[in-house]
């Protein structure tokens, strides 16, 4: 019998495409695995992060038996889908930003990347403004704050209306910016805040749709589902008096997804 769709991030951004997942795929049987350990890759260097996303994808696959696996990071799929597609036997779906569906719904040409400084500072991502947008403006807006708002709205804590406002401050100022492509996962799980924070409307884009459409053709014959998929974690998570809220939280806003209380992954050292 093939295992479930197994869907990794760094953290809770990937629940964004399980989001998209779930309306592609409604009975397919989903695995969550996130290493919230080693949250934020961004801050981390690339040699490092290849054999750490290879370490903890090459044990979630084992230990869930997965079908497939997504890649539901930016900065994982630029650096490491490679190498990941030489260690693994399923098909591996990465993620990148959504320039190309981006640059064919703008209207006035002029375009935001909204995303991680690293997937910001990027070749990739320059070389695909450079291949799907070359008629467009892309300002490239750097907006690693929204990655711990996303985090903390996931296990229910309030929104900081001023980091939102600021993450934003360069697309508020240039009113000919008329679509916006969110190139983190984390991002579009704070759409409504993002909304609140532009003065006026823009179109926001993300790959959470193209990425299930691409899972859907590849993937081998995944599990129905039946009944809370199961997620992983590589930390259970505390705060700084040893008490589980932090986990218990988490745990609550994987549930608003359908997966059931995560356990442990064990993560062999490189």
């Amino acid at each position: 019998m093939a295992g479930p769709v197994l869907v990794f991030d760094s953290g809770v951004g990937g629940l964004s495409v399980v989001a998209a997942l779930r309306r592609h795929l409604p009975d397919t049987a989903l695995a969550y695995c996130c290493d919230n350990a080693m949250l934020p890759y961004g801050t981390r260097p690339d040699p490092w992060l290849v054999e750490r996303i290879v370490a903890v994808c090459e044990a979630a696959v084992n230990r869930t038996g997965a079908d497939t696996l997504v890649v539901a990071c930016n900065t994982a799929s630029t650096l490491a889908l490679e190498a990941l597609r030489e260690r693994l036997d399923v098909p591996v779906v990465g993620t990148v930003p959504a320039i190309k569906p981006a640059a064919q719904a703008s209207r006035s040409g002029h375009l935001a990347l909204l995303a991680t400084s690293a997937t910001v500072a990027r070749p990739y991502t320059q070389r695909l403004i450079d291949s799907y947008a070359p008629h467009c403006q892309v300002e490239k807006v750097a907006a690693d704050a929204l990655v711990a708002e996303a985090e903390r709205a996931i296990q229910g804590h309030a929104i900081d209306p001023a980091v939102v406002r600021q993450a934003l401050a360069a697309l508020v100022e240039d009113a000919r910016i008329d679509t916006v492509v969110l190139g983190c996962t984390h991002f579009p799980l704070l759409r409504r805040w993002l909304d609140e924070a532009m003065p006026r409307a823009v179109t926001w884009v993300d790959s959470g749709d193209a990425i299930a459409r691409r899972t859907a053709q590849v993937a081998v014959g995944p599990d129905a589902r039946q009944g809370l998929d199961a997620a992983w974690v590589t930390s259970l998570l505390r705060d700084s008096s040893g008490a589980t809220d932090a986990s218990e939280r988490l745990t609550r806003g994987l549930e608003s997804f359908g997966f059931a209380a995560p356990c442990l992954l064990d993560v062999p050292s490189a």
